[in-house]
């Protein structure tokens, strides 16, 4: 004899079958002294119930016209209860794990996520692991937990959209980190992690679903990806950011001075072995004579130098670019450029903004000359790379990361928001101010 299946819930309403002999003639099942809700003799050995209300365990029996015998216990199981431990969202296409956990589990035989059927295995009576299905669309469903003692539900897990990137602001920075960018993109609100080529951000919040603020990790200089990784996906923009050089000043053959000039950032000299004039001058930051990191620091800026001449020019110029104003763009000046009075470069509000400018031959300012950003334009973001030299005018104010296949001239006063490296010849100062800008 046999009673199937032998739990159920405390409310009742569940069907279970009574196996045995001799059910003809049947007038009463009793699930301890409650009689079933319905009974129908299928024939002398199959009884059909429908269980009335209870609690615990309850001998089952039947009555017959020849007597009364009991069938088999039935156990009356409480309602369940669950709550989900892990991150509540997930992506569209599902596979990822999920745990729930509460009481009166272990008899569950469906578990549904909105109308989606799950797979799950059951720890123990305390706890699930589910594997939640894919969706159509994103937004909240309910997650329903069936077990033979009842159906619980209310808890609600949500899909999510992958996530996009599309800016990171400002996109350049020191390769020492440290410097905030804000990343812009969408579906951020569930972000977990966030990384610079590869490497987590130590710090990071989630301004809102469409932008993130980061704390830059220390990198390799160069460009790097950038990754959000969300609860719903991972986004990757490659070469996003780029890392920048410590040095303000490196020259190929020699680095000379005359007078109080001020270097903020790193001066440098490779191959060369000879830097003069500091003091005077005063270096804020480390000075490198042909040792490993200006080894480094000169065939980084010859691949940047390389880089830069490979760029497909917008537009060329010729003459002088005193009183003009230029947008972003790759500009090409087949021999020789001058600068007498000001030129503005105009951003347009892009934080990122670039400007390339491929010299053939000498860049030459006159005094009092002035490289002007407006805009929301930054000087990281111009580059000035020069087929021989560069002399800068007295008291000129000039802007940019200047890249120099032979020397660099300051004459006095003049001052540069950028950096002055030269690959080959000689970088001369005299009485400037030269301040990285990062």
């Amino acid at each position: 004899m046999a009673v199937i299946p032998n739990q159920g819930s405390t409310g009742g309403g569940d069907a279970v079958t009574l196996t045995g002999t001799h059910f003809t003639g049947t007038t009463s099942a009793l699930y301890g002294t409650r009689r079933a809700a319905s009974f129908t003799v299928l024939s002398d050995s199959t009884t059909a119930t429908v269980t009335p209300s209870g609690r615990g365990a309850v001998p089952v029996s039947v009555t017959t016209p020849g007597g009364t015998g009991v069938v088999g216990s039935f156990y009356y199981l409480p309602p369940p209860s669950f709550r989900l431990t892990t991150p509540p969202a997930g992506p569209l296409t599902g596979g990822n794990t999920a745990t729930l956990t509460g009481l009166g589990l272990y008899t569950t035989y469906e578990i549904l996520f909105g109308a989606q059927a799950a797979a799950f295995t059951v720890d123990s009576d305390g706890q699930l692991t589910v594997t939640v299905p894919a969706a159509a669309s994103a937004g909240p469903v309910r997650i329903t937990v069936r077990t033979r003692g009842g159906t619980a539900g209310g808890i609600v897990y949500t899909y999510l959209n992958s996530p996009s990137l599309t800016a990171v602001t400002a996109d350049k920075g020191p390769v020492d980190g440290g410097n905030l960018v804000v990343i812009t993109g969408a579906a951020f609100t569930y972000t977990n992690g966030v990384t610079f080529g590869g490497t987590p951000a130590p710090s990071w919040r989630i301004a809102s679903d469409t932008e993130i603020h980061a704390l830059l990790p220390a990198g390799a200089l160069g460009p790097v990806d950038v990754s959000v990784l969300t609860l719903g996906g991972t986004a990757t923009a490659s070469d996003a950011y780029t890392y920048l050089g410590r040095f303000a000043v490196l020259g190929g053959a020699s680095v000379t001075n005359t007078g109080p000039t001020e270097v903020t950032g790193d001066l440098g000299v490779s191959p060369g072995v000879s830097v003069t004039g500091f003091p005077p001058g005063q270096v804020h930051g480390t000075v490198h004579i042909t040792d490993a990191d200006a080894l480094q620091a000169h065939a980084d800026l010859t691949a940047t130098y390389n880089t830069a001449v490979a760029q497909l020019p917008d537009a060329e110029l010729a003459g002088d670019l005193g009183g003009q104003t230029l947008t972003p763009g790759v500009y090409n000046a087949p021999t020789s450029l001058a600068l007498t009075g000001t030129l503005t470069l105009d951003a347009q509000g892009d934080r990122n903004a670039e400007w390339i400018f491929q010299v053939g031959s000498t860049l030459t300012t006159a005094t009092a000359s002035r490289v002007v950003l407006v805009n929301s334009a930054d000087a990281r973001n111009v580059i000035w790379q020069i087929g021989s030299s560069a002399i800068l005018g007295t008291d000129t104010a000039f802007t940019g990361r200047i890249l120099a296949l032979t020397s660099i001239t300051l004459n006095a006063g003049a001052t540069v928001h950028g950096q002055a490296l030269a690959i080959n010849g000689s970088l001369t100062l005299d009485t400037n101010t030269i301040t990285r800008p990062w």
